[in-house]
């Protein structure tokens, strides 16, 4: 059996944050080309990126009578591009500017006959630049993107497992390129008061459309948006009065009153004796913060955890 600090490596934000940053971009051109050719989906759900064995894919997206699905493999440090007809490119994972990047995805994109154009813009990135003039973001440092990878495959696996014990409204486990974090979500069922909140380079009807419901969200993200280190995060829109002073599990998760949301350092779960008890300690004693506090119907919404092979007693 792997050794805790192999399966849940470090990650300290302060020594990948040039890579972190680049990829974060780099993420947003292929998020960019699903959300450009797939239909809108509730909660912008149409345009994340999912936790693969291998590294994050669109999933497949249509192109006319076509599919095609594009991943980043962080096993073999490469973007695949892949075509339902049978024809692939391999572009490799290695430091380029985003402006390169950009245009060698839509280069061969082009050749393979299935041309798409994004906007040009990141979202969510306070000042950036587009896509097309970025020379300030090249680095990719093959040991960290991998080391990101292998975090996210631990963190997709518990979150799923978290989610089985919810029976009303969730969403999948899913990589949202804007804010680079992987996240999850519960509905309380009931409407929202509009969202007011915005964010750089994103369409106020998106936010608007996204929290239309009540939620308890949570979520891993590797560092930045305020704190330099990686970190769990868990709130709830609208917050109710209490939500913030419940007592929420393991020692050393707190709530964060700039931020407005619980935070758990991904040290102390990668460090725990258990690191799947602790995680799940936080994502199930925050979201019954929110569902208390909320007054949430309990009763309806959830069930056991699932089992595998095992189906749920009705």
């Amino acid at each position: 059996m792997e050794q805790t600090s192999t399966v849940w490596p470090e990650l300290p934000y302060v020594a990948w944050q040039e890579t972190c940053a680049t990829l974060q971009l780099w993420t947003q051109i292929v998020g960019k080309i699903r959300l450009t050719q797939t239909p809108w989906l509730n909660h912008s759900w149409h345009v994340t990126l999912y936790v693969t064995s291998r590294g994050l894919t669109t999933s497949p997206i249509p192109h006319g009578s076509r599919t095609f699905e594009i991943e980043f493999d962080f096993v073999r440090h490469a973007l695949i591009i892949d075509v339902s007809d049978g024809a692939s490119r391999s572009i490799p994972l290695q430091p380029r500017t985003v402006a390169e990047f950009h245009a060698t995805v839509t280069s061969a994109l082009e050749e393979l006959g299935i041309p798409v154009r994004i906007k040009d813009y990141p979202c969510e990135i306070p000042g950036a630049r587009p896509f097309t003039e970025d020379r300030a973001h090249f680095a990719y440092d093959r040991d960290y993107a991998q080391r990101f990878w292998k975090v996210l495959v631990q963190v997709d696996r518990v979150f799923k497992e978290f989610r089985t014990g919810f029976v009303g409204k969730a969403s999948p486990v899913h990589f949202f390129w804007g804010s680079f974090d992987l996240a999850v979500t519960r509905f309380s069922g009931r409407r929202a008061p509009t969202f007011t909140g915005k964010a750089p380079g994103l369409d106020p009807a998106v936010m608007q459309e996204a929290y239309s419901h009540e939620v308890s969200s949570a979520g891993f993200w590797p560092g930045g948006n305020g704190i330099d280190y990686a970190a769990f995060y868990s709130y709830a829109y609208p917050t109710p009065a209490q939500f913030k002073s419940f007592p929420v599990q393991p020692a050393g998760a707190a709530f964060n009153e700039t931020l407005g949301e619980y935070l758990l350092p991904y040290d102390i779960v990668r460090t725990a004796a258990n690191p799947d008890a602790a995680l799940l300690a936080f994502l199930r004693s925050t979201y019954e913060a929110a569902a208390e506090s909320g007054k949430w119907d309990r009763g309806a919404l959830e069930c056991s955890p699932g089992g595998a092979g095992v189906p749920r007693k009705v």
